[in-house]
Formats: structure tokens, sequence, C-alpha cells
């Protein structure tokens, strides 16, 4: 296990690496002079010069890479050039609320989406499994800012039960505290999640049906129920558990499309913005910090999957 954990973590590294290079490289075609992009375009090319030799953005762009590289080392993320703030200060301010946000979507996600799909393979072919499955199929085609949208016109105009725009609070918790202004951004983020999860989640029960195990417990007479949700529901979960990790940047994804539609004041609202005002250095951290996200969310499911079932074997 320590070798693996060893392996994988300079794997980690070195993908991060890559991953800072290439969003570093692609940002600096897009935009290589940072003054025309602060000052404005009524800037004068001689303060425009000023501003990026007083920056070093007048170095050549490895230079100013590996600059970067060292200040990521100490923990500096940059500045922002249009707030004039510490990105990595805007970046905590930020992702407690969208980590909440993403918690309470997945948590909601799999609470609906594990029986379900246990559901549906025990009573394969059957109305409620062709239903699910069509369900699955629909809610997973269609877009998160058009599922929000229905939600909005049904629930909050057409039967005003919810607010159409989520709570302005900057508490974290402001999920749990007030749960109505936050119904609706955390059913839109969670629903596609269902359609995901259930039929993940319906294949991987299918597939344990079939095994040994299953049919031993089932012919000493014990229990449909302690059969399914003491035997069946821990090895049929492995799978998803390795599909939650890998969908991480993917909930990061949701919410950028979520906040926004919502004016949930989150990770993603923040890099909108950013992108609108061409704050590069906002850019890069928050691609950085969904690389982090991705890795990590990939590592620990690795690490949970081989907790959970000893007949896994980790190569050294």
């Amino acid at each position: 296990m320590t070798w693996y954990v060893l392996r994988r973590l300079v794997v980690s590294f070195l993908v991060l690496l890559g991953i800072s290079a290439v969003v570093f490289f692609l940002l600096h075609l897009v935009s290589d002079s940072p003054g025309r992009v602060v000052l404005g375009q009524r800037a004068s090319p001689e303060a425009v010069a000023a501003f990026n030799r007083d920056n070093g953005f007048d170095r050549p762009v490895v230079v100013q890479y590996v600059s970067y590289l060292g200040q990521l080392a100490q923990g500096d993320l940059g500045r922002s050039y249009k707030l004039n703030e510490n990105v990595g200060t805007l970046l905590w301010q930020n992702a407690g609320r969208s980590a909440m946000l993403s918690l309470a979507g997945l948590v909601l996600a799999l609470v609906i989406a594990v029986p379900l799909g246990i559901l549906q393979a025990v009573r394969r072919n059957s109305l409620v499994d062709r239903a699910a499955t069509a369900l699955s199929y629909v809610l997973y085609a269609t877009p998160s800012f058009l599922l929000g949208l229905v939600l909005i016109a049904v629930f909050s105009q057409a039967l005003p039960v919810f607010p159409a725009e989520a709570s302005q609070s900057h508490s974290p918790w402001v999920v749990f505290t007030d749960p109505r202004s936050m119904a609706l951004p955390v059913i839109t983020l969670a629903v596609t999640s269902v359609a995901i999860f259930s039929q993940y989640q319906r294949s991987a029960a299918l597939d344990q049906l079939g095994q040994d195990y299953i049919r031993v417990a089932r012919a000493k007479g014990l229990p449909e129920r302690l059969i399914l949700t003491r035997h069946l529901l821990r090895n049929a979960c492995l799978p998803l558990i390795t599909l939650v990790g890998t969908l991480v940047p993917t909930l990061l994804a949701g919410n950028l499309i979520v906040e926004s539609l919502f004016n949930y004041p989150g990770l993603g609202l923040l890099f909108l913005n950013s992108l609108q005002r061409e704050d590069y250095p906002v850019l890069l951290a928050y691609t950085l910090v969904g690389g982090v996200l991705t890795v990590a969310g990939n590592f620990v499911a690795d690490l949970v999957v081989a907790a959970a079932d000893r007949r896994i074997e980790l190569r050294k």
C-alpha cells in the first residue's frame, strides 16, 4: 500500500504539472499582453509596455511559467487583475459555498440513485425498470441550464414554492440553514447525477446478482432483504465509488452552470465573471483547482475501493 500511494502521488504531481503548463501557455496565446487587459484598450503603448515590464510580462513565456511555478510552490496563486485581490483569497472565500452545494447535490443523487439502481436490477425488464431507464436517458440528455429553467418556470413561476434566486448569504452552510432558497440549485445539480448513478448502479447490481455468493445466500434461505442490504449492496457500490471520484470535475462544471443560473456566489460564478473580465490569473487558478480535484478524486476513490475490497491487489 505504501509503495502504491507513493507511486500515485508522483504520477499525480506530474499530471498537475502538465495541466498547469498547458493552461498557462494557452492563456498566454489568448492574451500575450496582460497590460492591455488591465489598463484597457485606450491605454497608451508606453503605459502598457511599462506595466508589462514592471510585472515581468515582457519576459519569455517559459521564464514566466517557471516563475509562476515558484509562486505556486510558495502557495501564491497570483493576483486578480481586475479585483486587485489575492487569487487564493478569492478562491477560499467562494470554495466553501461551492463545496457545500456540490456535497448536497452529490448526497441527494446517491440517496436516490443507489436504491433505485438496485430496485431496477432486482426487477429487471419490468415496467418499473423500463420507465426508470427511459427517464434516466431523458434526464441525462437534458442540459443542466435547461433543466434549471424548467424547474424555475414550474416551481417558482407557475407554483411559487421556491424562489428563483439562490440565497445570497456568504455562509457555506446556507444549503442547510436555508434549504428553501437552495432547493432548486441542489435539485438541478443532483438530477443529472441521478441519471448516471442509477444506471451504473443497476449494471453493477445485475452483475453481482449472478454471482455464486448470492446463489448460496438464497439457497441457505436468507431473507431477500438481508441478501440485498448485507451482501449485494457493498459489492455493487464499489464501481460507483470509482465513478464518483471521476465525476468530481463534472460537479465543478455543473456548479458553474447552476451558480450562474441561480446567481449563487460560488467558484462557478467567480469563474464566469472572471472570464467576462478577462481576469486570467483567476481563470488559471480555477482550472488548477479542477485538476487538483480530479486527481485527488481518482486517488481517493482507488484507495477506498482497495480498502473496501481486499480481493484487489495493488501493483507496486
